[in-house]
């Protein structure tokens, strides 16, 4: 049996990571229109289209080479999209939150967003902030989070990201991918308990189409 992304990412938020051989493996992707680059501790998985002779020859392996600028824009052509590095994070789902949902913020950049790149876009919030719950990288629950301009350092995306746990059934695996330069927002996921597991890049490839 193939392994999918969501595989690879569920085995490693138990416990069970890839090899660290510095090896890059190829899987299929799991959303039509967007691949990812997923690089663990000495090993990276790439969910593409293209082959793995492809991916080698522009440098890639399971260390630093991964998310080289020439690998990333291998996969994602001349007409394709490079969303930005993040740290991988997972946490757990308490099934249990009074965080409401948010009909009145769909139409909020966070929101935008993440619709660009997720599936089954939720959106929640009160005042301390605004959380998007999704099916993101592997088909995997997914939360981002925004505090408004001059409420960080109250400790407010800690409590909001504590509440989003509740949206998704208690146990289930929820990923979330912070740029590491956004400290203060790595920081928050850092003490709501999150752990991380490695970096991705998605891409949305624009590749011309191989000839048969």
């Amino acid at each position: 049996m193939v392994r999918g992304l969501g595989d690879i990412v569920r085995a490693a938020a138990d416990g069970w990571f890839p090899p660290g051989d510095g090896c890059v493996e190829v899987v299929p992707p799991y959303l039509p229109g967007v691949e990812a680059m997923v690089s663990f501790t000495a090993h990276a998985v790439a969910a593409t289209a293209l082959p793995l002779d492809a991916l080698l020859d522009a440098g890639a392996d399971g260390l630093a080479g991964a998310t080289s600028g020439r690998v990333m824009e291998t996969m994602a052509g001349p007409y394709g999209e490079l969303d930005v590095l993040d740290v991988l994070l997972v946490n757990r789902g308490t099934g249990r939150s009074t965080l409401p949902e948010r009909a009145d913020l769909a139409d909020h950049p966070r929101a935008r967003y993440a619709r660009g790149w997720r599936t089954d876009v939720h959106v929640h919030g009160d005042e301390r902030g605004v959380v998007t719950m999704s099916r993101g990288l592997g088909g995997l629950a997914e939360v981002s989070f925004e505090v408004p301009d001059g409420a960080r350092g109250e400790g407010r995306g800690r409590s909001l990201l504590r509440d989003a746990l509740g949206l998704v059934v208690a146990g289930d695996p929820v990923l979330a991918a912070v740029a590491p330069g956004n400290a203060a927002s790595l920081r928050a996921a850092l003490a709501a308990g999150f752990v991380p597991l490695g970096s991705v890049q998605l891409v949305r490839p624009g590749r011309p189409r191989r000839r048969v």
